[in-house]
């Protein structure tokens, strides 16, 4: 009997978020309905990923190693700087000679 509930146990950490996942997808892809649509492909305010990516990340991390160790180096590039002499490429810039100046987009 435990060996029962532990395959149905399982079965539902693998067919459950398969079939919300497969869902996701018609939805995103057709857009239809359209609220659910713009709500699936919306992010947070910061730019993160959502909560439903975000455990599906971590359960990944969970069954495979590398998976640990691409969001701990993903984690790690957003909290290193890029600066200008370091080659990343400009965020702002005033031409004078030119007369025009680069002002990048509030996200």
């Amino acid at each position: 009997m435990a060996m029962m509930a532990g395959l149905l146990f399982m079965a539902v950490l693998v067919i459950v978020p398969f079939t919300l996942a497969s869902a996701r997808h018609v939805v995103a892809r057709s857009g239809h309905p359209a609220w659910l649509s713009r709500r699936l492909s919306a992010r947070s305010r910061s730019g993160e990923l959502g909560l439903g990516a975000t455990a599906t990340e971590e359960f990944h991390a969970f069954l495979n190693a590398n998976k640990r160790v691409q969001i701990e180096q993903r984690q790690a590039r957003l909290v290193l700087r890029d600066d200008d002499h370091a080659g990343a490429p400009p965020r702002t810039g005033v031409d004078l000679d030119g007369g025009t100046a680069v002002i990048p987009p509030r996200r």
